[in-house]
C-alpha cells in the first residue's frame, strides 16, 4: 500500500480552477487553488496517473523539504541538511530550477541554481568523495527550488521535460499555441464532445488535437515517450502501466465532427501530420478553405474556437480582419457557440458582437482575453418577433 503526499501541480495564469475540476474528477484529494498553482494530495499511483491524464498542468511537483531561509549561505547549508541518497546517487544526473520572489535575495534565480546544486554537489563529495554530475537537457533527477518571503521549498519534478510537450506535435507554424494552453480553452469552452467542434484558422492543429482528445476521454500525456519519475529510484514500472491501462480503459467514443479549417495548404498539411502523430486521424478533418469564404455546413450546436492572429507579427489591417470575423461569424454560423483568444483587446471591439463571456489569460507574456459570442439560429431580433407571434397565436386559440 502506498502512503499519500502533498504534491503541486503548476499551470497557466487563469486556468488554475480548470485544473482543480480536472484533479478532483481525477480523484485528487485536498485539492487547494494557488496562483498558477493547485496543490492536493495523493499516492504513487495518483502521481503517474496525474501526469499520465492532466491537460491544463505543466509539472507535478513532489514537496520533499520547507524550510526557513535568510540568505544564500543559509540556503547551502539547509539543503545539505538534506538525506539527498532518498532521492539519487552519486552517478545519478541532476538540474534545478529555481524561481525567486524576496527582499532576502539580491542575487537572481540562475545564482540560486547555482549555490543549490552547489550543495547538493558538495554534500555527495563530502561523503563519497565524488561528486554527481548536472545534465540541464536529460537529468535523471529534475529538483525545484521555490523562495517565497523567507520560505523555501524544495520539489522533485515527476513531470521532467513540461507536460506541454506532448509528443505528438513535429511541425508548428510561426506563433504555435501552447498545448497546455489550448486545452484549457477547449475545456473553459465547456465543449466535451458533444456537438460539432470547429477551428477555421486551425494552424498546425493543436487545438483540434485537444478538443479531440477531450471529445473521447484521450489522456493528454498518453503519446509521451518519457516522464520525470521514470528515472526515480522508488520508480514502480508495474504500477505504471497498471495506472496507464486503467486510463486508456476509460476512452470513448464522439461521434460528432471535428474540423479545422486554414487558408495556407503548409498549415493544412502540418496540421495533418501533427494529428496523425496523434493517432487521431479517424476523428478528425483538416481542409484548405479560406474562412471568410465559408459558412457553416454541419447540422445542429456547434462550438468554434480559434486563436486568430493578434496582429502583434503578421503585416495586416488587424482591425479589418476582426471585423471580417464578425460579419462571416453572423452570415454562415449560426446555432453556434464562438470562442476566441487575443491580446488585441482594441481591435475586438471590431467584431461587432456582444460577447457573453471574458476571461482574463496569457498567452506567453502576452496578457489575453478569452471571449464568447452566441451566434443564434436567427438574428435576436427574428427569435423575439417569432415568439412574440406564437404567444399570439396562442392567446387567439385561448380566445
Amino acid at each position: 500500500m502506498y502512503h499519500n503526499f502533498k504534491m503541486v501541480a503548476t499551470t497557466m495564469f487563469g486556468l488554475e480552477e480548470v485544473l482543480a475540476t480536472e484533479l478532483t474528477n481525477l480523484g485528487a484529494q485536498d485539492v487547494e487553488i494557488g496562483v498558477r498553482n493547485v496543490s492536493f494530495v495523493g499516492d504513487k499511483g495518483f502521481m503517474y496517473k496525474a501526469n499520465i491524464a492532466l491537460r491544463t498542468a505543466i509539472r507535478i511537483l513532489k514537496p520533499i523539504k520547507r524550510f526557513k531561509v535568510f540568505d544564500e549561505d543559509d540556503l547551502y547549508k539547509k539543503i545539505q541538511q538534506i538525506e539527498w541518497e532518498r532521492f539519487m546517487n552519486v552517478d545519478s544526473t541532476f538540474a534545478i530550477g529555481a524561481v525567486v520572489n524576496s527582499k532576502n535575495f539580491t542575487t537572481n534565480s540562475h545564482y540560486i541554481s547555482l549555490k543549490s546544486k552547489d550543495a547538493i554537489a558538495d554534500y555527495f563529495r563530502h561523503k563519497y568523495h565524488k561528486r554527481p554530475n548536472v545534465d540541464v537537457k536529460h537529468p535523471d533527477l529534475k529538483i525545484h527550488v521555490h523562495i517565497h518571503k523567507d520560505l523555501c521549498s524544495i520539489s522533485l519534478d515527476s513531470s521532467g521535460d513540461s507536460l506541454h510537450k506532448r509528443g505528438y506535435r513535429n511541425l508548428t507554424n510561426i506563433a504555435p499555441i501552447n498545448e497546455v494552453l489550448a486545452a484549457g480553452l477547449v475545456l473553459l469552452s465547456g465543449y466535451r464532445g458533444d456537438c460539432n467542434f470547429i477551428d477555421p484558422m486551425c494552424g498546425s492543429g493543436t487545438i483540434l488535437i485537444e478538443a479531440a482528445m477531450i471529445a473521447n476521454n484521450i489522456p493528454a500525456n498518453i503519446n509521451r515517450k518519457e516522464f520525470g519519475f521514470e528515472n526515480w529510484e522508488d520508480y514502480d514500472e508495474d504500477l505504471f502501466f497498471k495506472i496507464q491501462d486503467v486510463l486508456l480503459k476509460k476512452i470513448t467514443n464522439s461521434h460528432f465532427k471535428i474540423m479545422g479549417f486554414d487558408k495556407a495548404p503548409s498549415a493544412v498539411r502540418k496540421a495533418k501530420e501533427n494529428i496523425e502523430n496523434a493517432n487521431l486521424s479517424e476523428f478528425i478533418g483538416v481542409h484548405h478553405i479560406n474562412f471568410f469564404n465559408s459558412a457553416k455546413e454541419v447540422f445542429g450546436k456547434t462550438t468554434i474556437l480559434f486563436n486568430p492572429p493578434y496582429g502583434e507579427r503578421l503585416d495586416i489591417d488587424i482591425n479589418q480582419f476582426y471585423k471580417n470575423i464578425g460579419d462571416t461569424l453572423k452570415g454562415g454560423y449560426p446555432d453556434s457557440t464562438v470562442w476566441f483568444i487575443t491580446s488585441n483587446k482594441e481591435a475586438i471591439k471590431h467584431v461587432g458582437l456582444r460577447t457573453s463571456k471574458r476571461i482574463p489569460l496569457k498567452n506567453g507574456d502576452l496578457d489575453c482575453v478569452y471571449v464568447r459570442y452566441d451566434i443564434y439560429e436567427g438574428s435576436r431580433k427574428a427569435k423575439k418577433l417569432k415568439k412574440n407571434n406564437e404567444t399570439d397565436a396562442d392567446n387567439l386559440e385561448e380566445e
